[in-house]
């Protein structure tokens, strides 16, 4: 039981990571920067914005580079990790 419950933990915050992704990949068009102006604005590679934008960073995105895209992107962090009823429609039933 335990590990069926790890599993669900997973699934769920992969989940998430890709809803957050796709709202930095928005709100980065929506300022009109490249992946390639973003991530250096905010002093990442290109390859780790990109695997953010796509919910495939590893590690997992820490609180604090959270905060440095949303400055980098001229947004507060709220807009990152909030989900309308739409999205949270979308986020669980993939």
């Amino acid at each position: 039981e335990f590990g069926r419950a790890d599993v669900f933990m997973d699934e769920n915050k992969n989940k998430i990571y890709k809803l957050v992704g796709a709202k930095v990949l928005y709100y980065r068009t929506l300022e009109g920067l490249t992946q390639e102006e973003l991530a250096n604005k905010i002093h990442i590679n290109v390859s780790t914005l990109s695997c953010i934008e796509r919910g495939k960073y590893n590690q997992g995105v820490s609180l604090a580079m959270l905060f440095d895209i949303a400055e980098g992107l001229n947004i507060e962090v709220n807009l990152l990790v909030t989900f309308n009823d739409d999205e949270k429609k979308l986020l669980w039933n993939q």
